[in-house]
């Protein structure tokens, strides 16, 4: 490949190795630096002042000076997936364990030998496969439960998160992914219940009755009276698809028995109670109005 075409493929960034195997000799690379064409943002690590010194170009130059061996985790790695909007300013990087590389402003080296199945290479650059680097990113965000939701309602099959967990346990991260995964994979999840249960008492909502049955189908919460029924959406659950038409057909048939059924997720409970409530007094007065 020639020189200008690596440059442009990688947003400016070129090793001193990449150079030489293009056919540059190294004593014209610190000409280009010490003529400022190029600058060295790490060592061995240079960026053609042409290109802009966007988020990709710093990620690959990290990326780039930890060596062949190494990805992107975390947020950095969610940011080269595309999972989140935008890169942060300070780069996690995972080396093998036999790896030492100095910790430079920016970076964040991370010492563990990865699974085979939780790396790979994207557009370049090593990062951690995309079910790690879910639960990776989902730990280190304020919101990682929003993250997970996000994540599992666009595709990404609980089962693969699942897996991944089992690979990191006993590092760093792995109970509170526990934490999120559990929550994940509750369906309807008795907690919810009660979690929910309380704060419609709060509210002055009584009347709820748990696991009612209608016919073959059971509710989460109902509340008889009104015919209003609240069925739990567990994150886990959107990624079967036998169960998801299963849960629709059970929606149309109460529905045509008279039944309005709300539908809540444990993130709506956790981040929205307020809201949750607000739809389920709607439901209570149109049934009644």
């Amino acid at each position: 490949m020639e020189l200008w075409e690596l440059l442009r493929a990688q947003a400016g960034v070129v090793t001193t190795t990449q150079a030489v195997a293009c056919g540059v000799p190294a004593r014209s690379v610190y000409r280009r630096v010490a003529a400022g064409h190029w600058w060295t943002p790490l060592p061995g690590v240079h960026h053609d002042r042409t290109h802009p010194y966007g988020p990709e170009a710093r990620l690959r130059a990290v990326s780039f000076r930890a060596g062949p061996d190494a990805v992107l985790h975390g947020p950095a790695a969610a940011w080269w997936h595309g999972i989140l909007d935008a890169a942060p300013v300070v780069a996690g990087v995972t080396v093998p364990r036999r790896t030492r590389r100095a910790v430079r402003p920016g970076v964040r080296v991370r010492r563990r030998d990865l699974h085979p199945a939780d790396r790979g290479v994207r557009r370049g650059v090593g990062v951690t496969a995309r079910p790690l680097t879910v639960l990776e990113t989902a730990v280190a965000l304020p919101d990682g439960a929003a993250l997970l939701d996000r994540a599992l309602q666009r595709g990404m099959m609980f089962g693969a998160l699942h897996a991944a967990w089992c690979r990191m346990t006993g590092a760093t991260g792995a109970p509170r992914a526990r934490e999120l995964l559990v929550a994940a994979g509750d369906r309807a999840g008795s907690g919810a219940e009660r979690r929910l249960m309380r704060v419609l008492r709060e509210a002055g909502l009584t009347g709820w009755v748990r696991a009612h049955r209608v016919g073959p189908y059971e509710l989460d919460l109902a509340s008889p009276a009104e015919r209003v029924g609240v069925e739990f959406d567990g994150w886990a659950w959107h990624s079967d698809v036998a169960r998801f038409r299963n849960d629709r057909r059970k929606g149309n048939v109460l529905a045509g028995h008279g039944w309005t059924i709300l539908r809540v997720t444990w993130h709506d409970l956790d981040t929205a109670p307020g809201r949750v409530v607000a739809e389920i007094r709607r439901a209570l007065r149109l049934a009644t109005g």
